[in-house]
């Protein structure tokens, strides 16, 4: 998977759980002042949270490509130096970890975010 991808779908799922996610989970908890208190500070952190579908859409998109960017078959191409080899294959490896949590965080603040409200309405 190219740097390009890697770093939008990071982004992507930064902005899901920096927008919705974390106030929700702090106010849940108890923590509505520091929410607050934040959102007092950093007063553009509303602006996500006021276009949450489309910075959803966005990240989702986002991860979309970067899987099919990690899928495609010349990405699944290591050398043929056993050094290089190892090293590309745990990174590999640990590539399709993280992404496979960032595709978690996803689905737990689209779960968090649009249908929990919905169930507790």
């Amino acid at each position: 998977m190219s740097k390009f991808w890697g770093t939008l779908a990071l982004l992507g799922s930064s902005a899901t759980l920096v927008c919705c996610v974390i106030p929700a989970l702090m106010v849940a908890l108890g923590f509505g002042a520091a929410v607050a208190g934040t959102i007092a500070a950093v007063p553009q952190l509303t602006v996500l949270s006021e276009h949450k579908g489309i910075v959803f859409l966005i990240a989702g998109l986002i991860l979309a490509g970067a899987s099919y960017a990690r899928n495609r078959p010349e990405a699944q191409t290591c050398p043929s130096d056993p050094v290089l080899a190892k090293a590309c294959m745990r990174s590999k490896k640990l590539g399709g970890v993280l992404f496979k949590i960032g595709v978690l965080f996803y689905f737990a603040s689209l779960l968090f975010v649009f249908v929990l409200p919905k169930l507790m309405s």
